[in-house]
């Protein structure tokens, strides 16, 4: 998935909405024409700068919010290291005031599970004495670990919002629930509660849960039901769609007006 950051001061929100996910696409208000600064030719890392409004939005890819590659390829089989927050996002975040980040779906990978450079479980690796820890634990530890970099010693006093997804696709060709849900939330009000006792340094901590709103959204969210009435079949249990308009609008929406009620 990705991560979203902007520096908007609070005189010059003057902005349209942000998109995320591979087909993503940054819109301005009328007259802001974007300037291209990022510090690579990557796609998945961009950098845009609105001078007209003073304002700046970086994207991230950040599959699991901490450290995940693949060892092998050919094995769709990831290793996650489930405390250590992804330097590919960690050192690029100084300097702005806005934090937004989100991810799910891929935690439903097959992946080894490691702490402190170790083995301590895996999701649906079918390996011999490894405890399946399942994606939840996986999707847990991510957001603990990334929440702690955004609140931890030396964060600044911006504000840093996650999304919480729904429930997503099981392993293919199943028809799977996979809930998403749980786990974010509560790392999230873990965090919260961890800013407070720190007395309240770091930055403003807010939730953006999709979910309910989502779940009124069918005509974007297949499910199971990718097929006709009277076929006989289980079709894996599919996602929000990126290319079907209404749920993605919706979050946009959503996103744009927890910015401009923003108070810091």
């Amino acid at each position: 998935m990705t991560f979203v950051l902007s520096q908007v001061p609070a005189a010059s929100r003057k902005f349209r909405t942000i998109d995320g996910e591979r087909e993503r696409r940054v819109r301005f208000a009328a007259g802001g024409v974007p300037e291209d600064i990022s510090k690579t030719a990557d796609p998945e890392f961009r950098t845009m700068r609105c001078e007209s409004h003073n304002f700046t939005v970086a994207i991230f890819l950040s599959p699991f919010l901490v450290g995940g590659y693949q060892p092998d390829p050919t094995r769709h089989m990831w290793a996650i290291h489930l405390d250590e927050p992804d330097a590919a996002w960690v050192p690029g975040i100084t300097g702005f005031d806005r934090v937004i980040l989100s991810a799910a779906n891929w935690f439903a990978c097959p992946a080894m599970f490691y702490e402190a450079g170790r083995v301590v479980g895996c999701h649906y690796c079918l390996a011999p004495d490894v405890p399946d820890l399942t994606h939840r634990h996986s999707l847990r530890m991510a957001f603990r670990a990334a929440l702690r970099a955004l609140t931890g010693p030396g964060a600044g006093r911006g504000t840093a919002a996650a999304t919480a997804g729904g429930r997503g696709r099981g392993r293919w060709m199943t028809g799977q629930d996979l809930d998403f849900h749980t786990a974010q939330v509560e790392e999230f009000a873990r965090a919260k509660v961890a800013v407070v006792e720190a007395g309240g340094r770091g930055p403003r901590l807010v939730l953006m849960d999709t979910t309910p709103a989502t779940v009124l959204r069918p005509d974007g969210h297949p499910s199971r039901y990718g097929h006709w009435a009277h076929e006989n079949v289980t079709l894996y249990n599919d996602c929000v769609h990126w290319c079907l308009p209404g749920p993605i609008d919706a979050w946009n929406e959503m996103l744009l007006q927890m910015l401009l009620r923003d108070p810091s």
